[in-house]
């Protein structure tokens, strides 16, 4: 058995990454993760360098690979640990650089460790034990499935922790009415006035798939998703060829929401669709509209998720303000292997500590949930 190295996710077919990764995962994809590194969203100067890591068979058969990136800082990963670089910082320790197995700036719990189990477990296993002789501080595996936890929760070394999220469900509504009656009068008028406050500023919406826009839109869709950045003085994570390259290149996944004020573009949300669920992924606009936000990344996905028969709509990570829209609490979980012993342990104590405050914090956001309790 080998353990290599494929720092371009071009020069591995198509075909042999994703017959590794299980259906309804589009995050994983060939498609997607080469789109990011084709368009310059990660490699280069970004602090992303991927290397990806292979398992492959005397015949050099590929039976196991993790989608990993050496990182030279910790943004756009969505589990946060600045915290522990800034300790290392302090104490003189290296934190940086790093090995991250996980999917660039998509905070989506999924498979990680894809392949067999067996030769994913000894991918792992070999590849922790390596981290220090390749002068990386550690491995962090993030958004991880059951079968990771499964893997990942037996092995020596390995650290746990909790993150919360919110997911809305449906419970085989109807419509978006439907959904309104199960929720506690309250909420259910107040859902109405926000819908209704943007309706009254004269806004419509069209829901297209990737190969229904034009590269125009494409450039208005893009302005939407940089501006989120450039009012908080920031550089997007994605580059503009990013979303040429996944609209040629998948399609059929791509939704996007166009919000309109007559003819005029003003927002929109941009999701990808596997399987049973919608992932709203980014939005933006170029104008402020009261409540427009909440309609166009809530409210429109949950009413499309309803019209198609899907049963869950995640809207991306973070927002207590989702509870009371209808998004139910739900654990993420990531796992980390620290090569310095000191900083092992620290963290350990910390995570202890932290995922008690997470579950519990889980268990008391349910209350603000607005559905009726009879």
């Amino acid at each position: 058995m080998s353990n290599l190295i494929l720092q371009r996710l071009a020069d591995l077919d198509a075909s042999a990454w994703d017959a590794l990764v299980p259906s309804a995962q589009p995050f994983l994809s060939h498609a997607f993760l080469s789109a990011l590194e084709d368009s310059g969203s990660v490699g280069g100067r970004t602090g992303w360098t991927p290397s990806h890591r292979l398992w492959v068979d005397a015949q050099g058969q590929l039976l196991a690979a993790l989608p990993a990136y050496v990182k030279a800082h910790s943004y756009g990963e969505y589990v946060f640990d600045h915290g522990w670089a800034d300790a290392c910082q302090r104490a003189g320790i290296a934190y940086y650089p790093k090995l991250l197995c996980g999917v660039p700036f998509s905070p989506v719990t999924g498979p990680r460790l894809l392949g067999y189990p067996e030769a994913a477990g000894q991918l792992l296993d070999q590849l922790s034990q390596g981290l220090a002789a390749q002068g990386l501080s550690g491995l962090h595996i993030n958004f991880t499935d059951d079968l990771a936890d499964a893997l990942l929760s037996g092995r020596e070394g390995w650290l746990e922790r909790l993150g919360c999220q919110y997911h809305w469900r449906n419970h085989g509504y109807r419509d978006f009415q439907d959904f309104l009656a199960a929720l506690a009068s309250r909420k259910r008028k107040q859902i109405r006035k926000e819908r209704d406050q943007v309706a009254g500023q004269g806004i419509d919406f069209d829901w297209r798939l990737g190969q229904q826009l034009s590269e125009a839109e494409w450039d208005f869709v893009y302005a939407c998703y940089a501006n989120t950045y450039a009012i908080r003085g920031q550089m997007p994570y994605l580059t503009r060829t990013f979303f040429s390259l996944l609209a040629e290149r998948m399609p059929t996944a791509i939704r996007v929401v166009l919000a309109r004020q007559g003819s005029r573009p003003v927002a929109m949300a941009f999701s990808l669709l596997a399987g049973d669920s919608l992932y709203g992924r980014y939005w933006g606009c170029l104008a402020e509209f009261d409540r427009l936000h909440f309609e166009t990344c809530f409210y429109q996905g949950m009413d499309y998720a309803i019209s198609q028969g899907l049963q869950r709509f995640d809207a991306g990570a973070q927002g207590e303000h989702k509870l009371i829209r209808g998004f139910e609490p739900v654990l993420t979980r990531s796992w980390h292997y620290l090569t310095h012993p000191g900083l092992r342990a620290a963290v350990a104590d910390f995570l202890e500590q932290e995922r008690v405050g997470v579950r519990a914090y889980a268990e008391e956001a349910r209350d603000l949930l607005p559905y009726r309790q009879d």
